[in-house]
């Protein structure tokens, strides 16, 4: 497998609030969560270090107060971190005069955030190509541009309407198009479609699948909904009380938990979701081959075709066969035998 370059790196990134913070962190110190608290401090994001790789959907993810949100906004420095290094493509943020900052965000970064934020009195188009007028582009070409986006999130048509015209579902798509018209190279989404009802949260679920597989940006992508999590993610941090305690797949998540908490996030998802057909595979020859399914799918996109079929599937990783999986393999794991 060919490894993708990292896009965006933390290492031991903090952010504690209180009257001394520094004072927390000299001479290189670590304090621990008792210490920060007895000091009347508060750690809102705990020395954390992580990769993030070019083209993934990098999911953070953790209840109300656990430092997901605060930690998404001390890697675009909305929040300035305690301490910490942040690098993006090897360039290190926190070194960035504000100047800097400020170009970066302005075009190589691209955020979205629960609460829409739409201008009320500016159309559909307007609100797109807004971030474009800040640039400085000409209204000719930010125009163009907004129409782009505007078509790419399925919302032709509706260049000319207000805010106050759009459903909750249309204006998040107005929102999202806002954040692409800058063509950013790193996307950041906090909780994009937590306000929206399950049925259209799961269309535009669907809907930011798509466009990411046209544009695969390298996206960080934050939820409480451990569904929309595997549902969206390449992998995932999972974080409490401001610290990372795991970061993984779905797939090793959910049948490797690192301690209670990460399985008492888990313990109700449905394996069929998150197991792949390479977890699965067994060795030899078969009499017969129905087909050929990736390594990577998972159990309950395959399972119909596999259990109707009257052969085995070879399964490849790519593009070399790995082994098969039969229709008795994917049973066990449609009625919860451990895999």
């Amino acid at each position: 497998m060919i490894e993708r370059p990292v896009k965006l790196a933390c290492r031991h990134v903090w952010k504690i609030y209180g009257p001394h913070p520094q004072r927390l962190l000299a001479h290189g110190k670590v304090p621990t969560l008792d210490e920060i608290r007895l000091s009347e401090h508060v750690g809102a994001v705990r020395d954390v270090s992580l990769d993030v790789v070019e083209g993934e959907i990098f999911v953070i993810m953790g209840l109300s107060g656990s430092g997901k949100s605060t930690l998404v906004r001390c890697l675009s420095r909305l929040i300035e971190p305690t301490g910490g290094e942040i690098l993006y493509d090897g360039e290190d943020l926190l070194k960035a005069s504000p100047s800097r900052m400020i170009e970066i965000r302005r075009h190589r970064m691209g955020m979205v955030f629960q609460h829409f934020a739409l201008l009320p009195h500016l159309t559909v188009l307007e609100n797109v190509a807004f971030p474009l007028e800040v640039q400085g582009m000409d209204r000719l070409a930010r125009e163009a541009r907004a129409r782009e986006v505007v078509q790419l999130v399925g919302l032709q048509g509706r260049e000319g309407n207000y805010p106050r015209q759009l459903s909750g579902g249309q204006q998040q798509r107005v929102g999202i198009a806002r954040s692409l018209a800058v063509e950013p190279d790193l996307w950041f989404l906090d909780e994009p479609f937590s306000a929206l009802d399950p049925l259209i949260r799961r269309e535009m679920q669907e809907e930011f699948l798509r466009i990411q597989r046209q544009l695969k940006k390298t996206i960080i992508f934050i939820t409480h909904d451990f569904d929309e999590a595997i549902r969206l993610a390449d992998r995932i941090a999972i974080m409490k009380d401001g610290a990372v305690v795991q970061i993984a797949t779905p797939e090793e998540l959910v049948l490797a938990p690192a301690n209670d908490y990460v399985a008492a996030f888990t313990a109700h998802v449905t394996r069929a979701k998150v197991v792949t057909v390479g977890r699965i595979v067994a060795n030899g020859q078969p009499d017969g081959i129905a087909g050929t399914l990736s390594a990577g799918a998972r159990i309950e996109d395959v399972a119909e075709q596999v259990v109707t079929a009257d052969a085995p599937f070879a399964v490849e990783r790519d593009g070399e066969v790995i082994g098969h999986v039969t229709p008795a393999a994917v049973i066990a794991v449609l009625i919860g035998k451990q895999t």
